[in-house]
């Protein structure tokens, strides 16, 4: 399957990472798939990097036939290639809700990744964050306040899309500090961005 990468062929775009993926999901092929995964290893940057934009182009579609890989998306977290770190949060926001266990197990990795990452990481990292308090009250009671604490200190243009992706965990005994948090960001806010946080309020109180 390494052959089909773009690089394979010389090619500088993504179409054929993203056929290769698109395939690998119809036909699922999980041994294809383990042999992509393979090429996260590789020291070629352009294989690694053709590797992780498949994994998580299948998670987009098929998340379930990359859940088995979480421990070495989490693994490509400590790295030093910023390519593989936000794809390797790419693939985890994709598969969080499908092994909770396998990701908390590693939280301190996720979150040491979270604080120091890339804006891409970053967004993906709440999702996967939020997705994590969302299957487990255990992991809710230590991982929420860090979720709340980041939407009080994120930048400005941030807050709404983030708040959208922490929405998914909130429940009746959260959503007060939720909003609270929300609120206090007003001043920051443009119009637009208000208007974004109140039409979630909405939608989550329907």
């Amino acid at each position: 399957m390494l052959e089909k990468l773009a690089c394979a062929s010389g090619r500088n775009d993504e179409v054929p990472n993203i056929e290769l993926a698109i395939w690998l999901c119809e036909n699922e092929d999980k041994e294809g798939i383990s042999e992509i995964v393979s090429g996260l290893k590789s020291k070629d940057t352009k294989i690694a990097n053709d590797a992780i934009k498949v994994l998580y182009e299948i998670g987009a579609r098929k998340p379930v036939l990359i859940a088995d890989h979480a421990d070495q998306f989490i693994s490509l977290l400590s790295g030093k290639n910023n390519r593989l770190i936000w794809g390797g949060m790419t693939a985890l926001a994709a598969i969080a809700d499908l092994a909770p266990e396998k990701l908390y197990a590693q939280a301190d990795k996720i979150l040491a990744a979270f604080y120091q990452g890339s804006v891409i990481t970053v967004d993906n990292g709440v999702t996967v964050l939020a997705k994590l308090c969302r299957a487990n009250r255990q992991y809710k009671e230590e991982l929420f306040p860090l979720l709340l604490e980041h939407l009080g200190k994120c930048r400005p243009k941030e807050v709404a899309q983030h708040a959208e992706r922490v929405a998914i965990c909130v429940e009746a005994d959260t959503i007060s500090d939720f909003y609270k948090v929300l609120r206090a960001r007003d001043a920051d806010l443009s119009e637009a961005q208000k208007k974004r946080i109140d039409k979630l309020e909405r939608r989550m109180q329907e």
